[in-house]
């Protein structure tokens, strides 16, 4: 693994401020990955995804709380795929503050969020969870150093 130099930092929060959406992978109780595309914010490092109560991702997390994703960044030309790949840790954003601090940062990223939560001017949303997920290991891929290039960082929870 490569050292996580701040210049390599601003490449990682470069991508997360760019990208919308992650396929997030869960393990599901027979051991097999579960991916799936959710829209996340971030704050720095950290990341947040909302899943529906109830549904199988949450499910996945209750048993098993590690999950990788990928981000990638659109792209026409090949030689300009850039994205992110990591694993770490998820869990259950706990405490109202926090969890209003994370709708409202959802809002404000994702707008149409309106159309489809009846109730996203009422806090907390009903039926919805949101997941903390804190990378430990992050590949960024940059194809514009070179075709396949990717630097694999060891990363440490901030805070």
């Amino acid at each position: 693994m490569e050292h996580f130099t701040p210049a390599a930092r601003t490449r990682v929060l470069d991508i997360l401020q760019q990208g919308r959406d992650m396929t997030l992978a869960t393990v599901r109780p027979d051991g097999y990955p579960q991916a799936t595309t959710v829209s996340y914010i971030h704050d720095g490092l950290t990341l947040y995804a909302g899943v529906g109560l109830g549904s199988q991702k949450a499910t996945n997390i209750q048993q098993n709380n590690k999950v990788s994703a990928t981000i990638n960044l659109d792209y026409d030309d090949w030689r300009r795929i850039r994205g992110l790949s990591f694993g770490g840790t998820a869990e259950f954003v706990q405490g109202k503050d926090e969890i209003e601090r994370i709708e409202q940062a959802f809002l404000r990223k994702f707008p149409q969020i309106t159309t489809f939560v009846p109730d996203a001017g009422t806090l907390p949303w009903p039926g919805l969870l949101f997941l903390r997920i804190v990378p430990a290991v992050i590949s960024l891929l940059d194809y514009s150093i070179g075709f396949g290039h990717t630097e694999l960082y060891g990363v440490q929870p901030e805070g």
